[in-house]
């Protein structure tokens, strides 16, 4: 895609449509940004455009061989980048050359991670054995005087990681719980590169959140 301000013919406009078509019809997008510039707002939405839509995602830092560089500037570019990317910050970066062809293998080889990542299915045994220790440690908050309590996890049928917790309560299990849940689901299975789906429901096996 061309930024913005770049876009004035028929032409470019229908290429932008074939971009958002061909994310939307792929498994693992490979974004790539110009070292130079960083992360812009344009490649933030179109960010945000892959995540909505549940797609791998693999972050290519282009022209990286231009940029002058210290011992900390992978990490600390890498750092700048979740920061506007947060709080889904679990995605691979990887410092590219198109000119000089510098890690162009390894952008593919963490492309097929993320797209082995994306597909894989954990037991529901092996989500209870982690998951439900943590949650019992921390608890949501309670709610009107009423405790929640977790009591029951499965992934869900579907080509991306989607999760089901079972709870007693679960309209009242808030968005900050949410996301210490899924940190925890990261920090304990593979989930690098791939958007994850939450639901909460109540023990008879209806979504309510």
């Amino acid at each position: 895609m061309r930024k913005k301000a770049k876009v004035h013919e028929d032409l470019e406009f229908y290429s932008v449509m074939r971009s958002v078509k061909a994310i939307e019809d792929s498994d693992v997008c490979l974004l790539m940004i110009d070292a130079s510039q960083g992360m812009t707002s344009q490649d933030i939405n179109i960010f945000s455009l892959a995540e909505r839509n549940k797609k791998g995602i693999v972050i290519l830092v282009n022209k990286w061989d231009l940029v002058e560089k210290t011992t900390q500037s992978t990490k600390k570019f890498t750092e700048e980048i979740h920061k506007k990317i947060a709080p889904f910050v679990d995605v691979p970066v990887v410092f590219t050359s198109v000119e000089t062809k510098q890690r162009i293998h390894k952008a593919l080889e963490v492309a097929l991670k993320v797209y082995e990542n994306r597909k894989q299915h954990i037991s529901t045994s092996q989500l209870n054995k982690v998951m439900l220790p943590i949650m019992e440690a921390v608890q949501a908050p309670a709610i009107k005087g009423k405790l929640i309590k977790i009591k029951y996890i499965t992934q869900l049928p579907g080509k991306t990681p989607y999760f089901a917790f079972f709870a007693n309560h679960p309209q009242y299990i808030k968005e900050p719980y949410r996301r210490f849940i899924e940190n925890k689901m990261r920090e304990n299975f593979d989930l690098t590169g791939v958007p994850i789906s939450i639901f909460f429901r109540s023990k008879d096996g209806e979504k309510d959140l």
